[in-house]
């Protein structure tokens, strides 16, 4: 079978997606052979009727297999996670090293950020030298001696999906859970891995603000990994306020290295409990977990990292002597009071003007900028305890993001859920 239309057919008239169906549309997708109208025929097909499960399986393994997938001889399991974004979330900088102490691999593909919530690869832009383009073999070879790499995607990991997510953003079909969960999982189950945990945020920071909706695609994520091979779990996680207290990325990547250095915190918490779900998944005892971050491992395994990327052998040392510092600094003023409710998805589109973020991809980052010490839920705060430090290129800039930040805050009562909502296996 060469053409795609008897597929993308069955689909509309609830027949479903069998496995040569998939195979057939993720190649087209990839060497063009699927035009742009078919493309988008497929994704409302799929929006509108579903693939089902077996179908979403199907796709999801057609699409990693579109490009290079990963093969590992490793002496020790090959693990990873991924988030659905969220603000102050800095996990995988604290997750991969710590996992890499405790005899994991973590090939980590990460993502630039675009929209309300930052990227992983921009946070470690931040650190000067650090290269997130990385050939196979240096990949290869960085993973192998240190137990983990953080890295950019190259050309040839999932093509289909890249050129299937441009599609869905000009069809209408972004939020189709099927093409949501192929997008996420092809790509990382093209790193090859041996267990992977997944992290979806819910609440007023996530792109998916209900629990339920956040419920549905970390069930359909869950079922679909394993379904394709990799043992696989989700948490829904709490993201009604900042994981962290820095939003931006120079700023992120210093709240990371105080959290390798023994910092407590929910970043702390919830970085502990997706690796100790790592762990299990694997095989391998998560006990004393918490010991060996304080203990340094985890931080000497990130200093290693980040100097074999190319970025400087004392960042653990010195991070103030290498991460830019915003030339204007200055407090969020409030009333007297304790925080109630916070808009995190404003935080994000705070950060975002600061210019510590893109709206479209290419644009060039402010790494310096962004926002720290940001209040959480049932904080008090008032003339000696601001809602957020404001760290800006001008006092323009500043201005504008003092505004922002105290629109995003209602004072009042309340108080934090719970970190993790939810866990969902297979």
């Amino acid at each position: 079978m060469t053409d795609p239309r008897p597929v993308i057919a069955a689909i509309r008239d609830g027949r479903g997606l069998d496995g040569p169906g998939a195979a057939l549309i993720a190649q087209g997708l990839a060497d063009g052979s699927v035009s742009d109208a078919q493309a988008g025929a497929f994704a409302m097909a799929v929006l509108t009727r579903g693939t089902g499960q077996a179908g979403r399986v199907a796709l999801t393994r057609a699409m990693r297999d579109s490009g290079h997938v990963l093969q590992w001889d490793l002496p020790g399991p090959v693990v990873d996670k991924h988030s659905t974004g969220g603000i102050g979330d800095t996990v995988s900088l604290v997750l991969a090293p710590l996992l890499a102490a405790r005899g994991c691999f973590v090939p980590m593909i990460s993502g630039r950020g675009l929209g309300h919530t930052g990227g992983t690869l921009d946070k470690l832009e931040a650190i000067p030298g650090y290269l997130c383009d990385q050939p196979e073999e240096d990949f290869r070879r960085i993973v192998r001696k240190i137990g983990c790499a953080i890295v950019a995607a190259t050309g040839d990991v999932a093509p289909a999906d890249r050129r299937l997510y441009a599609i869905r953003d000009e069809s209408g079909t972004v939020e189709s859970i099927d093409l949501i969960t192929a997008s996420i999982l092809s790509k990382k189950l093209a790193a090859g891995l041996d267990a992977l945990v997944l992290d979806v945020k819910a609440g007023s920071g996530a792109i998916l603000k209900k629990s339920d909706s956040a419920g549905r695609l970390a069930q359909a994520l869950v079922e679909t990994a394993n379904g394709a091979g990799c043992r696989t779990t989700a948490f829904i996680t709490d993201m009604d306020q900042p994981l962290a207290r820095s939003a931006g990325n120079a700023l992120e990547v210093h709240e990371a290295i105080r959290c390798l250095q023994g910092e407590p915190g929910a970043l702390r918490d919830l970085t502990l409990a997706l690796a100790a779900e790592c762990l299990t998944l694997a095989g391998h005892s998560a006990e004393g977990l918490a010991a060996t971050l304080d203990s340094g491992a985890a931080a000497e395994a990130f200093g290693r990292m980040v100097a074999a990327q190319g970025g400087p052998r004392d960042l653990l040392e010195r991070p103030g002597a290498h991460l830019a510092r915003a030339p204007v600094i200055v407090p969020v003023p409030a009333p007297q009071g304790r925080v109630g409710r916070i808009d995190v998805t404003a935080l994000g589109h705070a950060v975002l003007a600061l210019g510590g973020g893109r709206v479209r991809a290419g644009e060039v980052i402010d790494h310096r900028v962004g926002l720290d010490r940001m209040a959480k839920l049932g904080d008090a705060v008032g003339a000696d305890a601001p809602l957020a430090m404001v760290h800006a290129a001008d006092d323009t800039a500043a201005q504008v993001a003092i505004a922002a930040v105290q629109a995003a805050y209602t004072l009042g009562e309340g108080q934090a859920g719970a970190l993790i909502r939810d866990r969902i296996t297979a």
